[in-house]
């Protein structure tokens, strides 16, 4: 089919650009918000934040829905040290090496902006040798450097910074001339383009629904509760846009759209597996089948809730998850596809 890549990769970039940790996300939803205007597609907002877009179909008794999360990986301050340093306690899953050494940005209640880098307590081998290489990377061996000239505590609390302030992780995306995508925030701000660009596309070709079809941007999913309020009614079949997984011992690919069988949270619907299994071989779709022991999604949160429905999870291959990942336009489209053609299913 004839996606425009430029859009795509354009809606992108814009999204990775925007830092919207778990529980610090009103910007990017506004950013979504204004380009729903652009297209003219209504949508609504609940109660705690996510972003809830329904297209109406043939069929308004039984709903389709598709998921994606635009929350990510991020911190929060824990304390001002008397060095005028911050500790941090983590938003989301991620190993404490994988930040170490990244530019952040600290986000005020006040809205001021101060940029920082996170290291560890004993970042230099010219001074602590061998224990600044055999520290352990854990919480509290991790510290931000603040950009201020700050000596104490009371330092930077005049700079109006706090406990519980947020702290935004450097995206750092680069787009290669052979169409990978490197960047934090893969998970999920991939998705959250793709089922964009879908509705853009569904809009701009006046496609025709068999089913009522709802996209369902939660805020809330890399702490594990995004989806598990604010289901449309009538919701039979909850599709989650997350990501693939690759790596040692896994099937899934950055070129392909991954097809989970199953997670932490359990095995995924076997009929809506085969479904999409069965749209990827008749629309010639790359696809892999993958297992993931240390996953869940929002379509996880959903059913943990006690929602009735039909469960599945797909999403382009995402190298190097929760640390600095990269996937391919590859996958990217591969993706798209499978939903779109999807959405067009009896």
């Amino acid at each position: 089919m004839n996606y425009n890549i430029s859009e795509i990769k354009k809606y992108l970039k814009n999204i990775l650009s925007i830092a919207s940790p778990s529980g610090f996300t009103e910007e990017i939803i506004d950013y979504l918000k204004k380009e729903l205007d652009n297209l003219k597609v209504s949508y609504q907002v609940t109660n705690k934040g996510a972003l809830l877009v329904t297209l109406p179909g043939e069929n308004h008794t039984n709903k389709r829905v598709f998921s994606a999360h635009v929350d990510t990986l991020g911190a929060m301050v824990k304390t001002i040290k008397s060095s005028g340093c911050l500790s941090i306690t983590p938003l989301g899953g991620f190993m404490m090496n994988s930040i170490e050494g990244e530019n952040c940005l600290i986000k005020t209640l006040n809205g001021k902006t101060y940029s920082g880098t996170i290291q560890t307590i004993k970042p230099s081998v010219h001074i602590s040798g061998d224990d600044a290489r055999n520290l352990k990377r854990i919480d509290e061996n991790m510290e931000i450097i603040l950009d201020e000239k700050v000596f104490s505590k009371e330092d930077t609390k005049s700079l109006g910074i706090e406990v519980g302030d947020f702290v935004c992780f450097d995206a750092r995306t680069v787009f290669t001339n052979s169409g990978f995508v490197k960047s934090r925030h893969l998970d999920d701000k991939a998705s959250v383009a793709i089922l964009l660009y879908t509705i853009k596309y569904i809009k701009e070709n006046s496609i025709k629904l068999p089913y009522t079809t709802c996209f369902y941007i939660s805020n809330y999913e890399e702490v594990g509760h995004g989806a598990s309020s604010s289901i449309p009614s009538n919701t039979k079949e909850f599709i989650s846009v997350d990501m693939g997984a690759p790596g040692l011992d896994q099937n899934s690919s950055e070129y392909a759209v991954c097809i989970c069988a199953k997670d932490s949270s359990g095995p995924y619907d076997l009929s809506l597996r085969k479904k999409l299994v069965d749209l990827c071989v008749k629309n010639n779709i790359d696809y892999k089948i993958d297992i993931y022991p240390h996953y869940g999604s929002d379509a996880s949160a959903a059913l943990r809730a006690g929602w009735d429905l039909k469960t599945g999870l797909i999403g382009t291959g995402v190298f190097s998850s929760h640390g600095y990942e990269r996937t391919h336009m590859d996958g990217i489209t591969a993706t798209l596809d499978l939903i779109i053609k999807y959405c067009q299913t009896e």
